[in-house]
């Protein structure tokens, strides 16, 4: 079970404590609920208290982050808090290429329009796509909520998924473990994704895998990872050193899947290294020390710990404080993904690209935003009941509260009682 975040009577942090402490001080109104998610008490009267070392934890992914809390406890380092954040990159980037669509079918057709602009718009230094963007400022977010909650002391990160410049050159010297026992976890990992965990001659899954010359190393090849495939130990044996187009020559298609496969980077490797540089300066900027390291050493870690794969336990196996974690069996991680803010946009499109709706108005109504967690205790009419969840608002005042098939419609706003103010992320 995960612990509870504590603030001061001055809002300042305090040590996270056991759920059933908590329990017992807001039973005797020495503490009062300060935030639902993540879950957090204010103290009525104290002010200041003894602190302790946090650590926080990263492990930045293209589509997930995990995030960790490691406290110093009698088992010794230990997770206290834990997080997956699923991040809307791919969600932004659908949206920005329908809006493309529209636009360009808006200027291809003879309507009254303006002319295509080029060359209009300057981009600052260390400039990302909006889609990569969106990601460095939710761990930013992440961030600045827990610090605001726990007294941080320190920050580790994952700064890359595969160090590529061991990849591209697995000879190179200078690092300690490349010659220890991290040698290949760099290579092995970035192959197990690229190539899908299973045979690229056979396609056999859930077998024990072995590292591949797709250009035998008898007959010249390189360990440049572009040269590396997986295969079964049977496909691996067939092989030998043979060509592969020979040794494919009755499979055409797979060859031919093969060699293109070969030359094509990991795409969401690619978005995390994209992204590495900014979320480094991010972090930085809330100058706290600071900790960077490899995908390869967090599956070291976690592989020699025993523990299962999931993104907030390798955030915290991050770095080498990962190799001697203790991770509860009791904790639940806390799911948060990012939602946005609302549109930007002032009126809805057709299909057409023309305006179908009027500008928007504003997006309060009776003091509420969709998105905020209301509680509602309807005491008259059909709907009599207490209703708990995100509400949806409308103008006339009638809202909408939960979500999927538990939605309760036709709440009055009059029955609702703001319990927390929408952020852009929905927690589960």
């Amino acid at each position: 079970m995960q612990r509870v975040f504590v603030l001061d009577h001055n809002k300042q942090p305090l040590m996270p404590c056991h759920p059933a402490r908590a329990r017992k001080l807001l039973k005797k109104g020495k503490a009062a609920v300060y935030r639902r998610y993540p879950f957090t008490i204010i103290m009525t009267h104290r002010v200041g208290g003894d602190l302790q070392p946090i650590e926080v934890k990263f492990d930045p992914g293209s589509r997930t982050t995990g995030i960790a809390l490691v406290g110093h406890f009698n088992r010794g380092l230990e997770v206290i808090w834990a997080g997956n954040l699923n991040h809307r990159g791919i969600q932004i980037k659908s949206h920005l290429e329908s809006r493309r669509a529209i636009r360009r079918s808006r200027r291809n057709r003879k309507t009254r329009y303006r002319q295509a602009r080029f060359l209009n718009r300057m981009r600052p230094a260390g400039w990302l796509p909006p889609s990569l963007r969106s990601r460095v400022d939710n761990v930013k977010n992440g961030m600045l909520k827990l610090s605001s909650l726990t007294p941080v002391s320190q920050i580790a990160v994952e700064t890359v998924k595969f160090d590529m410049q061991k990849i591209q050159n697995p000879e190179i010297s200078g690092l300690e473990y490349q010659h220890g026992e991290l040698a290949g976890y760099e290579v092995r990992e970035y192959l197990l994704e690229k190539w899908g965990r299973k045979c690229a001659y056979c396609g056999a899954q859930n077998v024990s895998l072995e590292i591949e010359h797709i250009r035998a190393s008898s007959k010249g090849g390189s360990n440049r990872v572009s040269n590396l495939t997986l295969a079964c130990n049977k496909c691996n044996q067939k092989k030998g050193n043979q060509d592969i187009k020979e040794f494919l020559k009755s499979q055409p298609d797979r060859l031919r899947k093969i060699q293109s496969q070969a030359l094509k980077p990991l795409k969401d490797a690619a978005a995390v290294n994209a992204t590495r540089y900014a979320i480094s300066n991010v972090l930085k900027s809330f100058g706290l020390p600071i900790v960077f390291s490899t995908g390869g050493r967090t599956k070291f870690n976690r592989l020699k710990l025993g523990y299962q794969k999931d993104h907030w336990i390798d955030a915290a196996c991050v770095g080498e404080s990962g190799s001697q974690i203790v991770i509860p069996k009791t904790i639940t991680p806390l799911t948060i993904t990012a939602k946005g803010r609302g549109s930007r946009q002032k009126c809805s499109m057709n299909k057409y690209g023309f305006p179908r709706t009027g500008p928007k108005k504003a997006k309060r109504v009776k003091g509420f935003q969709t998105g905020d967690i209301v509680k509602a205790v309807v005491t008259k009419g059909k709907k009599i009941g207490t209703y708990f969840g995100r509400v949806a608002v409308r103008a006339s005042g009638s809202f909408d509260i939960g979500s999927g098939e538990e939605r309760v419609g036709s709440i009055s706003y009059k029955y609702c009682c703001l319990l927390q103010r929408s952020d852009g992320y929905e927690y589960t």
